[in-house]
């Protein structure tokens, strides 16, 4: 890979001072073959005379579109200057500025300079032949494998723009685009806006608004769709055609969950819907779940469901939708200045999704799944070495690799996590008068922090500065311990706070049900605030047999209970009768495991003992993948594992018992893959993908049936030829994964050999591939087989990294990485890698977070 430069902040702030973009000419033609395409790009935009204008962070007053002036010289300005264009093509053809050619030559790493520019309007042209990608960065090109047809979709997001088209790239010069695109006779070519094939064959999309570079999509096949029109805008549906019978058949759900929460979001702005449609298209080898491109939004295509899912995954398909319908207005509309302030974009995208879809759909217990998914993956990342504020410093976000790293559970859900609590301090009512305030003072433009802020702080009497400050500006998660004393007739609790933060919570009361050996039942739900005006009061009643002091999950913090309301927990967990509470609890006897304050095998026995009672889907699968992927194959020493394996087994069986009268699909199918996934043996399982089924169901699809082989794989119960006529019968993209998979899974030195060189000695496997590669490897039950790899990892994952980009780099941190190999040898490898070796940053932050993760695991072990 040749070198990119990435853009700092200083850079992009001078160049916003120097320029205005007012126009994008794109034309791309899609008709050269399977390794380049043609870029056409003509930029017209002004040279400040006074190298001014708004970009000194007030973007306030009217933006109802593209007020600048653009007639010219502005009055009394003389100024000019340098700058550059950011472009990687495969060939640069011509390039001129104002008909005057540019040296080609000129083009260093991916800039090229535009230098004795002068005060008023410019245009420049620039012609190139440019890389399709694999790796879904640019223009990533996917040929389907089942039907042979061929798909082409853009993912511009932070710098990959020029993979694709000449740009100034940075999100705070926003332009009008215009994009004409030469396809195949029998494509469909999406875009931000309306597009029309044109007589010429051609297709034409209609202006944009304006909008930032890293927003633009083209996504180009012959895709299957299904169009609607909502409110007078055309609605589309769109995915390859091999998975046309799916998409079908979940169509009226997609559309039925997009109409809800547009017309949920239109209750809630006031600034309509900006975009003239709104297209859904779910394509191949996404690396991200979603992305917000205005008027396109694309999904990765596993969310059309070709085999069966629970409830709780529709859930999940179904707030990707909420979440990015909310980037039209925060992000699109309103778009970050600089990539510092990325948590304004995802975070509000986070809460907004969780909040609405509960508001407008029949998934009414997002925020279930939120507590014990993704407030998970928040806590873990905070408590990192890697951690960093919700709203970092601009200086410690200083060019767009560093802006790349913030991508994580501190952006997304720490951050939604703060704006709840926001929500329960401030009150619905006034938050959303703010953010309709921010809309209005920067539609079509730009904003920071500060900006969102003085929003909020607008439309109440409560310091929003102060609690901005408190929350988005710090790093690691509070605990809050409580403490419950009692007296005759009365209780008090007091909660110690480790941290600095204020929290607003509820305190759920609970007592015993007389009536049940288990069953909890609530005494009373107050608020407070923590830290608490003065001591805590006490309240009247004996001691309760549990207190929650933060029931319900408004906060953001890790819990500490009383030592009777722990032992009630641990023998009673299941009585408690809200979901959202189990979800707070089944937390914080996780966070106590990873923090040692609790024995991994009493945390098995819980698991063993309450989840065949447990009726929340979400809970079950977020409680069952920590307690196999976490406790048993890593935090509880090797030789324990074969009797957690033993423990998760028998629970899987109570959960398929329980599952017999066919009244719980969702849970029947997690039963089910449970057991396949901690099966010690290959029998049982073996047994299913010979007849096809399981006892009382379900039939196996294709991905029961993969699930199957990859641990068959793993036992050595199969061999290449069954996975090859696995193949046969299911030669899509999936199975292709799934052979992937489970080949460098077979306990076999030849095997594993052949694994590492195509992730490591080639370039030719597609992101997919290389991650489905990676997954299969390092296997719990494999360890001595792959021991010499370990240090191979540290060399190779930094030799790959580096030629081949950020996405690869992720998945070789991320999947790649010997998870498994929980030893101080391997930690003071990875140690010395960081050290010595130069990681790439992408790579660097995951090596960090899996090495912090390791030594959590071997504290764990040595205890």
């Amino acid at each position: 890979m040749a070198p990119m430069s990435v853009l700092t902040r200083d850079e992009a702030q001078t160049r916003a001072t120097l320029l205005d973009v007012h126009r994008y000419q794109i034309a791309l033609d899609l008709t050269r073959g399977d390794e380049t395409f043609h870029s056409h790009t003509t930029i017209t935009f002004t040279v400040r005379g006074d190298q001014g204008g708004n970009h000194d962070g007030d973007d306030s007053g009217d933006h109802d579109g593209d007020h600048r002036d653009h007639s010219g010289d502005r009055d009394g300005g003389h100024g000019g200057g340098n700058t550059f264009v950011e472009l990687k093509p495969a060939e640069l053809r011509s390039a001129t500025l104002d008909g005057h050619p540019l040296d080609p030559a000129a083009l260093h790493e991916n800039r090229l300079p535009l230098t004795g520019l002068t005060a008023g309007t410019h245009e420049l042209t620039v012609d190139a032949d440019m890389r399709y990608s694999r790796t879904g960065e640019g223009m990533h090109r996917f040929t389907d494998p089942t039907d042979g047809e061929t798909y082409l979709y853009t993912q511009l997001f932070m710098d990959d723009v020029q993979r694709v088209f000449a740009a100034f790239d940075q999100p705070d010069l926003k332009a009008v685009f215009e994009l004409t695109v030469t396809a195949p006779d029998n494509w469909t070519v999406l875009s931000n806006s309306v597009t029309t094939r044109t007589a010429d064959g051609t297709w034409q999309a209609a202006p944009t608004p304006l909008i930032s570079t890293y927003l633009v999509a083209v996504a180009a096949g012959p895709w299957h769709s299904v169009r609607t029109e909502h409110r007078g805008l055309p609605f589309g549906i769109h995915c390859r055609r091999s998975l046309a019978p799916h998409l079908e058949a979940d169509a009226d759900e997609i559309l039925d969950i997009t109409r809800a929460c547009f017309d949920r979001y239109h209750e809630k702005f006031e600034e309509p819907y900006p975009f003239d449609s709104y297209d859904q298209a779910f394509v191949p080898e996404f690396n991200a779940g979603a992305m917000e491109n205005p008027g396109l939004v694309t999904f990765r295509d596993e969310f059309v469901y070709r085999s069966a899912v629970t409830d709780t995954e529709r859930q999940t398909r179904a707030m990707v939708i909420a979440h990015e319908m909310a980037h039209m207005w925060f992000g699109d509309l309103v778009t970050l200045r600089w990539w510092d302030d990325i948590w304004l974009n995802e975070s509000f995208a986070e809460y907004m999704g969780y909040q609405t879809l509960t508001e407008a759909t029949r998934f009414t217990g997002t925020w279930t799944d939120f507590g014990i998914v993704r407030k998970a993956w928040g806590y873990d990342a905070d408590q990192r070495p890697s951690t960093h504020p919700v709203a970092p410093d601009p200086e410690a976000v200083p060019d767009t690799a560093s802006a790349l790293l913030n991508f994580d559970g501190i952006s997304y859900a720490k951050g939604a996590s703060a704006l709840r609590q926001l929500v329960a301090w401030l009150g619905e009512k006034d938050f959303l008068t703010g953010i309709n305030t921010h809309f209005a003072r920067h539609k079509f433009a730009n904003a920071t922090l500060a900006d969102f802020i003085e929003s909020l702080a607008a439309g109440t009497e409560r310091d929003v500065h102060a609690w901005a400050e408190a929350w988005l500006r710090t790093t690691g998660v509070d605990t809050l311990t409580a403490t419950v004393t009692a007296q005759p007739g009365e209780w008090t609790l007091t909660v110690d706070r480790n941290g600095s933060r204020p929290h607003r919570v509820n305190v759920g009361v609970y007592d015993r049900d007389l009536g049940s050996d288990r069953a909890l039942v609530l005494r009373e739900r107050y608020e407070t605030d923590i830290p608490q005006n003065g001591p805590a009061a006490p309240r009247p009643g004996t001691r309760p047999a549990l207190v929650v002091p933060n029931d319900h999950d408004l906060t953001y913090a890790k819990i500490r209970l009383d030592d009777d309301s722990e032992k009630t927990v641990l023998r009673g967990i299941s009585g408690v009768p809200d979901a959202l509470t189990r979800a707070v609890l089944w937390n914080t006897l996780r966070d106590m495991v990873r923090d040692g304050d609790l024995d991994p095998a009493s945390y098995l026995d819980t698991v063993r003992t309450h989840l065949p009672e447990e009726t929340d889907l979400a809970i079950v699968q977020g409680v069952l993948a920590f307690a196999a992927g976490q406790v048993a194959d890593r935090f509880l020493p090797a030789h324990d594992r074969p009797a957690a394996l033993t423990t998760l087994t028998s629970l899987g069986r109570d959960l398929l018992r329980r599952t017999e009268d066919g009244d719980h699909p969702g849970l029947r199918l997690l039963a089910v893959r449970h057991l396949i996934d901690v099966a010690a043996q290959p029998d049982t399982i073996s047994a299913w993908i010979s007849e096809g089924t399981v006892p009382g169901g379900p039939e196996l699809d294709p991905e029961l049936r993969w699930r199957i082989l990859g641990r068959l794989a793993v036992l050595g119960a199969i061999d290449d030829a069954v996975i090859d006529t696995e193949l046969v019968q299911d030669p899509s993209a999936t199975g292709q994964e799934g052979a992937a998979r489970c080949r460098a899974a077979l306990p076999d030195p030849v095997a594993k050999q052949a694994a590492w060189e195509a992730m490591f000695a080639g370039d030719d496997l597609s992101n997919y591939l290389f991650t489905a590669t990676a997954r299969g490897f390092w296997q719990p039950e494999q360890a001595d087989l792959v021991r010499a790899y370990v240090p191979r990892y540290f060399e190779d994952a930094v030799a790959v990294a580096a030629r081949r980009g950020p996405a690869i780099a992720d998945a070789a941190g991320r999947w790649a990485f010997p998870a498994y190999a929980i030893d101080a040898e391997t930690l003071a490898l990875g140690e010395h890698c960081l050290a010595e070796s130069d990681p790439s940053p992408s790579l660097s932050r995951k090596l960090t977070d899996q090495l912090d993760d390791l030594s959590r695991a071997l504290r764990s072990r040595v205890r």
